[in-house]
């Protein structure tokens, strides 16, 4: 079949399910709000429908990109989900980051249907998911994910299967875990420089070109010197994610001490009214103490 179903056309799906129409495929699409579902197609082609169930049906391969675990269970299990359209043979592509334990129940409950279930949860946020530069982590049956690469290829730079299902939501839960801190030290880097009277910009000029080097240093200093933060991925996003990861360390008794520090710190933002902004305010908090 040449229909493919995108479900979930927020920031990211948006993008994402642009990246699969551009290339030639017509998309059938479920959104909760409607009117997403509605611009979106004006924009892209493909068509809209009233409910997962009628937005699969007809179609070989479901792309997923929505809220949270629930969020996931609902589309796939309910009356009116995709599992009550799809045939056997079909593939479900989840790129929602969600516990490994739902990936777990999603995938057995489509297996027992003949259908394979992938998590593939994605880092790169919108510019990535804009340029089609993600980097999907993924988890599932071998021959399912080579079938589905294909299509995963056309919006990421790296694409690779972590193990069975599950695992591509443990690695996005280690993607968090570096980033925590590493973003809090960043912002910690930036105010101690501020604070005692250094040229910042020069020092970010510096170190940049050394071992402090990282993605978030060279996309995110100027906007932090700047105190803008009204773009990126959200605090509430990540306060989300650091939660499964520090759900599932609980679980294993495993300890992660920094995260849950940083995870506190993004609290206090929430509490500054910053849900939405940046996970880069972490300067913000500190220059607020």
């Amino acid at each position: 079949m040449d229909n493919k179903c995108f479900i979930g056309l927020g920031v990211m799906g948006s993008q994402i399910a642009k990246h699969i129409a551009k290339s030639g495929f017509n998309i059938r699409v479920f959104n909760r709000t409607q009117e997403k579902a509605k611009a979106w197609v004006e924009m892209y082609g493909g068509s809209f429908f009233n409910s997962p169930k009628e937005a699969a049906r007809e179609s070989d391969m479901v792309f997923l990109c929505v809220g949270n675990d629930e969020d996931v269970r609902s589309v796939i299990t309910r009356n009116d989900g995709v599992l009550q359209s799809l045939t056997k043979g079909s593939i479900i592509i989840d790129h929602t980051t969600t516990s490994a334990d739902l990936s777990l129940e999603m995938s057995q409950i489509c297996l027992s249907k003949g259908i394979d279930f992938i998590d593939a949860p994605v880092s790169g946020g919108q510019v990535g998911a804009e340029k089609g530069e993600l980097t999907v982590m993924a988890g599932g049956r071998n021959k399912a994910f080579k079938s589905a690469k294909e299509f995963m290829d056309l919006y990421s730079k790296s694409c690779v299967r972590m193990g069975k299902s599950g695992s591509g939501q443990l690695t996005k839960m280690v993607n968090q875990i570096c980033l925590a801190g590493l973003i809090q030290s960043l912002a910690e880097g930036i105010n101690f420089s501020k604070k005692v009277g250094l040229n910042t910009k020069e020092v970010i000029r510096v170190i940049s070109q050394g071992a402090a080097q990282s993605w978030q240093m060279d996309n995110r200093w100027k906007t932090m010197l700047n105190d803008e933060y009204n773009h990126g991925f959200a605090v509430d996003f990540m306060r989300k994610d650091l939660g499964i990861a520090i759900s599932e360390a609980k679980k294993k008794k495993i300890t992660l001490e920094v995260v849950e520090m940083v995870d506190g710190f993004y609290k206090d933002i929430q509490s500054m009214e910053g849900n939405r902004w940046d996970t880069s305010s972490l300067l913000r908090r500190l220059e607020n103490l």
